[in-house]
């Protein structure tokens, strides 16, 4: 009875000492999303807490906006100082270290939904071809646990764009690396500007039309007060975001903790694509009906193809710039192959 007793006792300290844990260790990710979007907001209300009661207190997420402690460019450099513990980032930011970024970052038409990028990073060779990028950089110092993209962007136009001759001359704001190129093959003429400043941009003219986020994202940032000729479902980009942490962060927190920030990536982002979709979806429908002055345009499916056709060849030429270029370009294709995106 005694060992009874004194085992119980033992097990209920423990249990205490769990969960009664304070924070022990913060994760502070900055993104790529901007103060006040939809998605951010919907992170920070409903999956950072869970995590915080996943662990029972011992390991809390701070997830900040673009720019919010570091230039949107910096953030692996300030995870590997332990400046961040993490990010969940626009990967093709980092395009000007390796073209290899670009191919992971956003491969331009390349896929239909969020759900197909999702299943390449996790099963077909994704996540393996980013965590080698990295460590090219940063040897042993960023663990990659995940990537995907959040939603299919809507294009941003202050002019209706209704084909792929209609982008002759604009001026759009895009990424550098693919994104740019793509635009400017079709007649466009790219400008990289950081999603932060993109409003004033619109709204003081200085571009026509702008690669800028989801459609509920670019409402609820005001695009649309500018910009009234959204395309809509998206026609090009599906932003890829990674999501990294520390190296020593990652050793830090153990088996347990891992496990649950990759159980909690893997449940949080599914369920943020998912309230994103539905989001983009019940804001368009309402635009068509209001009084707005919003025209939602949706390509037919042969413009879509000549835009596509283009991309395709800028795919090739980049992952001919280096070598996890190459791996990237060749996981890609290997995918779509599979899952009958390609021929």
């Amino acid at each position: 009875m005694r060992l009874i007793l004194a085992a119980g006792a033992i097990i209920l300290v423990g249990i205490a000492t769990v969960a009664g844990a304070k924070a022990e260790t913060v994760i502070r990710l900055q993104t790529a999303m901007a103060a006040g979007s939809f998605t951010l907001d919907y992170l920070n209300t409903n999956w950072v807490p869970k995590l915080e009661a996943m662990t029972f207190g011992n390991l809390k997420l701070e997830i900040l906006p673009s720019k919010a402690a570091v230039p949107h460019r910096e953030t692996p450099g300030a995870v590997a100082a332990g400046i961040l513990q993490g990010d969940l980032n626009a990967i093709s930011y980092f395009t000007d270290k390796d073209p290899g970024f670009g191919l992971m970052g956003d491969l331009i038409s390349g896929y239909d939904t969020t759900e197909q990028m999702q299943m390449f990073c996790r099963f077909g060779g994704g996540t393996e071809v980013l965590q080698k990028l990295h460590d090219k950089f940063y040897p042993g110092k960023i663990h990659v646990i995940g990537c995907g993209p959040f939603s299919k962007e809507a294009l941003v136009s202050t002019v209706p764009i209704r084909s792929v001759t209609d982008f002759k001359g604009l001026k759009i704001r895009a990424p550098e690396g693919m994104a740019a190129e793509v635009f400017r093959r079709v007649g466009a003429i790219p400008t990289a500007i950081p999603l932060t400043d993109l409003r004033a941009a619109l709204e003081q003219k200085l571009v026509d039309a702008a690669d800028a986020s989801s459609y509920a994202n670019n409402d609820s940032l005001g695009y649309y007060k500018f910009a009234k000729y959204p395309i809509f479902p998206g026609i090009h980009s599906m932003a890829v975001l990674q999501f990294v942490v520390n190296e020593e962060l990652w050793k830090k927190i153990g088996p347990h903790g891992q496990a649950a920030l990759e159980a909690w990536y893997l449940a949080a982002w599914t369920d943020t694509t998912r309230a994103s979709d539905l989001e983009d979806r019940k804001l368009a429908a309402m635009a068509a009906n209001s009084d707005r002055g919003i025209h939602v345009i949706d390509w037919t499916p042969e413009e879509r193809a000549k835009f596509r056709k283009v991309a395709e060849g800028v795919w090739a030429e980049e992952a001919a710039k280096s070598e996890l270029a190459k791996a990237a370009y060749d996981a890609h294709i290997a995918f779509m192959k599979r899952y009958g995106l390609f021929r």
